[in-house]
């Protein structure tokens, strides 16, 4: 089994970009630009590599290596995505790595690209600047395209073998991985278990009980094995359940206007450990968006509006105002979900303003609203 922390050290100390991997500063695949270079990137690493994994490190500093990390990326349908703008997709998955000289919410993204052997990638449909039909390749660390007119050949596969190899997870590995994880989560009662007599799962969260059922906030899971963070959150409550094969979490969001808010069930995540040294993660989206009165969310929807008028030609907010913002990025998803198909333009239009506001509160709600959103549009 391959540690995912070690996979990226050997990467980044390897080589510097290459025909099978890349690395990002980050990655904005929530707007067009940013989705159709993620996509481009996946297309030229799948045809350079028909034989072998290849790899984006997310969360580093092109210049020096220097690993400064990016906000936990739970959006497990991001396949989904590869799936609708490509051809022959590649299989695509996106994990987010814990370093512990990162801040707890700060994890390196790895994505791993695997391709259909012997089968061409393309583009399915036009997105941003790039037309549908178009190939990539990788020329060196650049993503170019090219008319495919010759066979695909295997260079890398010895490379990217040797990188893996020495990259496989040891006893000592998992034994740190567990003493740092009970070490730097000691403030949210840090437990572990191991399934299979192999796998050990690590976690941390605040209890919280409503009508004799058991919630937890600020919830922290890693597969320690693999170096892999499962589930991070700061707002929402999950419940856990456990048997001696499962690892089960259920997500709920806590959405509303005028501060009145309900708990909605938005995912169940299922990891499920086999007896052969390996293991299943199944999701499964449960929300069914709340319904609101329209008029009521006409008017609010304005208001959101006026607000992100008044930031744009920075004019002060009055304490009422103050107040709102903080309500913005849910209302606008709230109304998105009710049917105001420009809302999430709107949303997405407000973050500059959201990012650069006073209260950094506002901004970790628009990027609360915003993984709500990808989450339910990708299922």
């Amino acid at each position: 089994m391959i540690n995912k922390r070690l996979l990226i050290k050997n990467l980044l100390a390897h080589n510097d970009e290459n025909s099978f991997y890349d690395k990002k500063r980050k990655l904005n695949i929530g707007e067009k630009e940013g989705k159709a270079k993620f996509l481009k990137h996946i297309c030229a690493l799948s045809n350079s590599n028909p034989k072998n994994n290849s790899y984006i490190v997310i969360g580093v500093e092109d210049e020096d290596n220097q690993i400064i990390g990016v906000d936990f990326f739970d959006d497990s349908k991001i396949q989904n995505l590869v799936n609708a703008y490509l051809s022959n997709p590649p299989i695509v998955a996106y994990e987010n790595i814990p370093f512990p000289h990162l801040p707890g919410d700060k994890v390196v993204g790895l994505v791993s690209i695997r391709s259909q052997e012997g089968k061409l990638c393309s583009l399915r449909k036009n997105i941003w600047k790039y037309y549908g039909g178009s190939v990539f390749f990788r020329d060196g660390s650049i993503s170019m395209p090219k008319v495919f007119d010759i066979e695909i050949k295997d260079v890398n596969s010895e490379i990217v073998d040797s990188i893996e190899s020495h990259a496989q997870n040891n006893i000592e590995l998992t034994l740190d991985g567990v003493f740092d994880f009970m070490s730097s989560r000691k403030d949210y009662n840090p437990t572990y278990k191991v399934f299979k007599e192999y796998f050990v799962v690590c976690w941390s969260a605040k209890e919280k009980r409503v009508n004799e059922e058991i919630y937890y906030s600020r919830v922290d899971i890693a597969l320690i094995n693999e170096q892999v963070k499962l589930f991070y959150s700061q707002f929402d409550e999950v419940s856990i359940s456990i048997t001696d094969e499962e690892f089960k979490i259920i997500e709920y969001v806590q959405l509303g206007l005028q501060d009145n808010y309900d708990y909605y069930p938005l995912e169940e995540v299922t990891i499920k450990f086999k007896n052969n040294v390996s293991y299943d993660i199944e999701s499964r989206l449960l929300f069914k968006p709340p319904q609101f009165d329209r008029k009521t969310l006409h008017h609010l929807y304005n208001s959101n509006n006026a607000l992100i008028e008044k930031l744009k030609k920075k004019m002060p907010l009055t304490k009422n105002e103050q107040k709102d913002i903080l309500n913005l990025p849910v209302t606008y998803l709230l109304c998105y979900f009710n049917d105001f198909s420009e809302a999430k333009d709107k949303l997405e239009e407000a973050k500059p303003y959201l990012k650069n506001y006073l209260d950094n509160k506002v901004y970790s709600l628009y990027k609360e609203s915003m993984r709500i959103l990808r989450k339910v549009r990708y299922n």
